[in-house]
């Protein structure tokens, strides 16, 4: 059964020590970062150790969010880390188009490629870009540039452009996109009821900045006991009787509910 990754820790690429605490943080996928983490005197270093450390495969899955392509970096950070053996994928920031996608999938051919969409263009492009090539599973928003590119004062006028990377991911056959960052690390509150919220917009899973937005995170995308139990009964019913049907309840059963149901007991198997 297909399992799906509820928490991704950013980690500096330009920091060793803290990407080795990010690996035993227990996040399901740890994202070095070697964009806005790290000052442009430490972009060569922190390539070189990134690429250092997956020489070999880590214990828990690795992505690395890689400079943008238009810049001075990101070509010499995919010509870098493509081959290296422990890369588990490469996360490309500001995407504007299908044709970045298929121009780093050319170089990089064994990685799966996750697009960052932060600006209105990428935006208004997410289906293009999310169906552009085999090789991308997943998409997601950069929700502070995205921000700034709109000119908005926070994000209360996001929820219209996280819906369409939501549709966009399912229409391109995508795993549901995870949300952004919640910036205040200590804002542990704040960051439950933004992940409450973004549940109910469809995401799965939640980047983080700091360890302790973890275990927040995870029970806020965790199914509860009695979401467990309806999709037994869902289960159960699909399986007593083919086709479309009415539960008891009232509730209506066809092959879509079937798979939210099957959805919803993998990751229960979390709990």
């Amino acid at each position: 059964m297909t399992v799906f990754p509820l928490t991704w820790l950013y980690a500096p690429g330009d920091r060793p020590h803290v990407v080795a605490k990010a690996l035993t943080s227990g996040a399901d996928v740890v994202v070095i970062d070697l964009e806005d983490a790290v000052a442009p005197d430490r972009k060569a270093y922190a390539r070189a150790a990134t690429a250092d450390l997956l020489a070999s495969p880590p214990a828990v899955p690795v992505h690395v969010r890689v400079n943008a392509l238009d810049g001075p970096w990101g070509e010499q950070d995919i010509a870098a880390l493509a081959p290296v053996p422990g890369l588990s994928g490469l996360r490309l920031a500001k995407i504007t188009s299908p044709a970045d996608i298929t121009h780093v999938a050319r170089r990089a051919t064994r990685a799966d490629l996750y697009a960052l969409l932060e600006t209105a263009l990428a935006v208004e492009r997410a289906y293009a870009i999310a169906s552009a090539h085999p090789n991308l599973r997943g998409i997601a928003l950069g929700e502070a540039d995205l921000q700034a590119d709109l000119g908005m004062r926070d994000g209360t006028g996001l929820d219209w452009p996280r819906s369409r990377v939501v549709v966009a991911a399912r229409a391109a056959g995508l795993p549901p996109p995870p949300q952004s960052v919640h910036p205040d690390t200590r804002d542990l509150d704040g960051l439950a009821a933004s992940c409450a919220r973004g549940r109910a917009l469809g995401f799965l899973g939640r980047a983080a900045i700091h360890p302790r937005q973890l275990p927040v995170i995870e029970r806020a995308f965790l199914p509860t006991e009695a979401d467990i139990e309806r999709a037994e009964t869902v289960l159960k019913a699909a399986v007593a009787e083919q086709g479309a049907q009415a539960l008891p309840d009232g509730r209506f059963v066809d092959a879509a509910v079937v798979t939210a149901a099957r959805r919803t007991l993998s990751l229960a198997r979390r709990r």
